[in-house]
C-alpha cells in the first residue's frame, strides 16, 4: 500500500526533498577542501572547465527547483508580477556570493485595456459574440491576448481570410479578385513575424488584423512593434529618467507603429468567422491552418460582418535589469557577458525562464570557483533583462547606454532565452565563435542518449551540424551583434514550442513534456558556462576567423546565383580572400605568443586580443542601413523585408527588395552602393586582423547586372 504524500512521514518527505541539495552542498564541500594545499584553482594547475563540470551532480533538481520558483505566477514587464521574479533573481546570485548590480530604465509599454469583437449580418443585426479570450486560460490567471503596441481602432467590415498572411497569400488573393481595402485580414499564426503579417495587410488597405491561435487552445501574444527593437521613443539612446524623449508625431517614432489595429484570438474565434464567409472558395491548401478540413465555403469578403474593437492603454513603465560582475584578475577591462531575460508573457517555464533557471546555476557554480580560490583572466558579467517581450528593450537600452564601454571591451555575448523547448541542441552565433562552440560540445554529455556527448548527437541530428546565422531580431543578442558588432551566441534545445507565448507555457509542461529530468537544462548550463570560461580564460582568444572568410565566401557565392555573377561580387570575393589570410597570419603569430610567458609576450598577446575583439566591429557602418540607421551590422543585421531570401549582407538584401518607383539604373546604382560598403566593412576587418593600414592600389569595378 502506498501512502498518499498527505499522509507520508514528515520525516520522509524532508529527506527526498533536501537529498538533491545534499549531494549540491558535499560537491561544493568537496571543491572547496579538496585540493592539494597552495593550489589556485585556474591559475596553476586546475582546469576551470574541469572544476564547473564537476558542479553538475545534483544540478538539475536545484535549477527545476528555480524554475518552479520563477513560474509560480505571471510576470509580464511592468507589471506587479514582475516585481517577485526580479527579487528571487537578485537573492540567488547574491546566494551564490556574487557582486550585483541594477539598473533601472522608464519605457514606453503597451497593454490591453479593451477589446471586443462579434460577429454581424449583412444587415449588421448580431449573429454571434465571440471571444476574445484564451480557451487554454479558462481562470484569466494570465494578461488576457493583445499584441503590444497595436493602436487602439474600430472596425465594421467584411473579412477576408488571408492563410498566413504572407506575400505569397496575398499575391493568391489578387489572382481570386479578393481585395483587402476596407475588410479585416483574418490570418493564421505562422506567416513570420507577427508586426511583418499586420504591416503587410496595411499595406493593402485593410482596416484591422486578427491572428488565430493554435487548435490547442493556446492564444499566441507578442508585439507588432516595427523597425527594430528597443523603446521606440528613445532611438539610439537610453529610456533613463530625465532622457529626452521623442513625441508620437515624430516620424522615427510613426514608422515604428502598426497604423491599424490587431489582435491574436483562439482558433475558435478565427474559424467562425471564416465559415461565414462567401466568395471565391478557400484553397485547399488553406484548411488545415483552421482545421476546415472539408469546408466548403470561400475566402471572402462577406457576407458576414466582423465588429471589432481594441483600445490600448500606452503608459511609461519602470523595467529593471539586474546584473552579477565578476571581475577578471589580469584583464578586468575585457568582459565576457551572458544574458537572459526573465520577463514573460505569461508563465514563461520555457520562453524565458528555462534560462533563467540555467543562468542561474552558471552563478552558482562560479560562486563556488570563486570560494575555492579561482578568479578569470577577463571579468565574467552575467545579466538578467527585463522587458524583453516587448521588443528587447531592457538589452537594448543598457547596449545603448554603454555603447562606447562595450564596444571596446566586450570579448563576446553569450545569449540563452528559450533553453528547453524540445530535443536536440539548436544554436547560432557569428563565424568565428562556431569552431569553440562545437569543441565546447564535445565536453558535454548528451541529456538524452546515454554515453554520448552533445556533439555526437548534434552532428547526427540534421545530417550534420548546422549553426544559424543570427540576422534575426527576436532575443536579446540583437543589439549586441546588430548595433555593437560584439560577437555573439544563441543556445536553445528544441526547435520550436507550441506554447509559445501562450497560458500552456507552464512549469507543468516542462515537468511532463519538455525535459521531466532537466537533464536538457543541465546541458545547456554546461555548454554556456564553459563557453564563457574559454573566453574568459583563454591566453588568446578562441576566436577562429577562417571561419568567418568560408561563410561569407557562402553568402557571395548565393548572391552571385541570384545577381548573374556580377563582376561586382567577384570583388567581393578578393576581400574575403584577404580576411582569410589575415586569419592564417593571426593564427602564425598566435603559436608563437603562447609560449612566451615575460612582459614584452604578455603585451603583444594583449594587441592580439585586442584586433581578434575589434574585427567584428569592422563590419559596422556609422551611418547604419539606409533608412534603418540603427542597424549597423553589414554583415547579418536583419533585412528590412520580412519575407526576404537573403539573411546576410543586409544592406544588398534591402536594395535589391526596394522596387518601388525606382528606374533600373536607380535599382543598380543602389546595389552597388551596398556591395561598396559590404566590400569595404570585409577589407577593414583583414586590416584590423594584421594590426595596420590597407594599401590596395588596384582599381575596382563595380558593375552590376541583377536578375529580372
Amino acid at each position: 500500500h502506498a501512502s498518499s504524500p498527505s499522509s507520508s512521514p514528515r520525516p520522509l518527505r524532508l529527506a527526498r526533498l533536501l537529498l538533491p541539495f545534499g549531494l549540491l552542498l558535499l560537491v561544493s564541500l568537496l571543491v572547496l577542501h579538496g585540493r592539494p594545499p597552495g593550489t589556485r584553482p585556474g591559475q596553476s594547475g586546475t582546469d576551470p572547465a574541469a572544476l564547473f563540470l564537476s558542479l553538475s551532480p545534483g544540478a538539475n533538481a536545484s535549477i527545476a527547483a528555480d524554475l518552479l520558483t520563477l513560474t509560480s505566477g505571471p510576470h509580464l514587464a511592468g507589471t506587479p508580477g514582475a516585481a517577485g521574479v526580479a527579487a528571487h533573481v537578485l537573492s540567488r546570485l547574491r546566494a551564490a556570493g556574487l557582486r550585483t548590480l541594477t539598473r533601472e530604465y522608464a519605457p514606453l509599454l503597451s497593454y490591453r485595456a479593451h477589446a471586443s469583437l462579434a460577429l454581424l449580418a449583412a444587415d449588421r443585426s448580431l449573429l454571434a459574440h465571440l471571444s476574445t479570450d484564451e480557451p487554454a486560460d479558462p481562470g484569466r490567471r494570465v494578461v488576457r491576448p493583445y499584441h503590444a503596441y497595436a493602436p487602439s481602432g474600430a472596425a465594421v467590415a467584411e473579412a477576408v481570410f488571408v492563410n498566413l498572411g504572407r506575400e505569397e497569400d496575398l499575391a493568391a488573393l489578387d489572382r481570386l479578385g479578393v481585395s483587402l481595402r476596407g475588410r479585416v485580414a483574418v490570418a493564421v499564426r505562422g506567416g513570420g513575424y507577427r508586426g511583418g503579417v499586420v504591416a503587410r495587410a496595411a499595406g493593402r488597405g485593410a482596416v484591422a488584423v486578427l491572428i488565430a491561435g493554435r487548435a490547442d487552445g493556446g492564444v499566441e501574444r507578442g508585439t507588432v512593434l516595427l523597425g527594430g527593437p528597443g523603446d521606440p521613443l528613445t532611438p539610439g539612446w537610453a529610456a533613463a529618467d530625465g532622457a529626452e524623449r521623442l513625441g508620437f508625431d515624430h516620424e522615427a517614432v510613426r514608422r515604428r507603429f502598426p497604423t491599424i489595429p490587431s489582435m491574436p484570438v483562439s482558433a475558435d474565434t478565427a474559424s467562425a468567422i471564416v465559415r461565414s464567409l462567401g466568395g471565391p472558395a478557400l484553397p485547399a491548401e488553406w484548411r488545415a491552418g483552421l482545421g476546415l478540413e472539408g469546408h466548403a465555403g470561400g475566402v471572402g469578403p462577406g457576407p458576414t460582418l466582423v465588429n471589432f474593437t481594441y483600445q490600448e492603454d500606452r503608459k511609461m513603465a519602470t523595467i529593471k535589469d539586474i546584473f552579477a560582475v565578476i571581475k577578471g584578475r589580469e584583464e578586468p577591462d575585457r568582459y565576457v557577458i551572458l544574458g537572459n531575460h526573465r520577463d514573460a508573457w505569461t508563465y514563461g517555464a520555457v520562453d524565458p525562464n528555462s534560462g533563467t533557471a540555467a543562468l542561474l546555476d552558471v552563478a552558482r557554480r562560479l560562486g563556488i570557483m570563486l570560494r575555492s580560490g579561482w578568479t578569470p583572466r577577463r571579468t565574467i558579467i552575467l545579466c538578467s533583462w527585463d522587458a524583453e517581450e516587448f521588443g528587447m528593450i531592457g538589452s537594448t537600452e543598457w547596449v545603448e547606454e554603454n555603447l562606447g564601454d562595450l564596444q571596446s571591451k566586450a570579448v563576446a555575448y553569450l545569449n540563452v532565452d528559450c533553453a528547453v523547448q524540445g530535443m536536440g541542441l539548436f544554436a547560432g552565433s557569428t563565424p568565428q565563435l562556431d569552431k569553440l562552440l562545437i569543441d565546447v560540445t564535445r565536453q558535454v554529455k548528451d541529456p538524452d542518449v546515454e554515453g554520448k556527448t552533445v556533439h555526437d548527437t548534434w552532428s547526427t541530428m540534421n545530417g550534420g551540424i548546422n549553426i544559424e546565422r543570427l540576422a534575426r531580431t527576436d532575443s536579446d543578442f540583437a543589439p549586441f551583434l546588430h548595433h555593437a558588432g560584439i560577437p555573439c551566441v544563441d543556445l536553445y534545445y528544441g526547435k520550436e514550442f507550441p506554447g509559445y507565448h501562450t497560458a500552456l507555457d507552464s512549469y507543468i509542461w516542462m515537468e511532463k513534456h519538455g525535459d521531466p529530468l532537466f537533464l536538457r537544462h543541465l546541458a545547456i548550463t554546461e555548454i554556456w558556462g564553459l563557453l564563457a570560461l574559454r573566453l574568459a580564460n583563454d591566453l588568446v582568444l578562441p576566436f577562429d576567423y577562417h571561419t568567418y572568410a568560408s561563410q561569407l565566401q557562402e553568402h557571395t557565392n548565393v548572391l552571385a546565383d541570384r545577381m548573374n555573377n556580377s563582376q561586382s561580387v567577384s570583388v567581393i570575393n578578393g576581400f574575403i580572400n584577404d580576411l582569410s589570410s589575415a586569419a592564417t597570419e593571426v593564427q602564425k603569430e598566435e603559436l608563437k605568443l603562447l609560449d612566451i610567458h615575460d612582459g614584452r609576450g604578455l603585451i603583444r598577446r594583449r594587441l592580439l586580443n585586442d584586433r581578434l575583439l575589434l574585427a567584428e566591429r569592422s563590419f559596422l557602418h556609422a551611418e547604419g542601413l539606409q533608412g534603418r540607421t540603427w542597424y549597423k551590422h553589414l554583415m547579418y543585421s536583419p533585412p528590412e523585408d520580412y519575407e526576404s531570401e537573403l539573411s546576410f549582407f543586409p544592406g544588398i538584401a534591402d536594395a535589391i527588395s526596394r522596387r518601388g518607383n525606382q528606374s533600373t539604373r536607380q535599382r543598380q546604382a543602389a546595389v552597388r552602393q551596398e556591395l561598396w560598403r559590404v566590400a569595404m566593412a570585409i577589407q577593414r576587418a583583414a586590416n584590423v586582423l594584421r594590426g595596420e593600414f590597407g594599401a590596395h592600389n588596384k582599381p575596382i569595378n563595380f558593375s552590376v547586372s541583377m536578375a529580372p
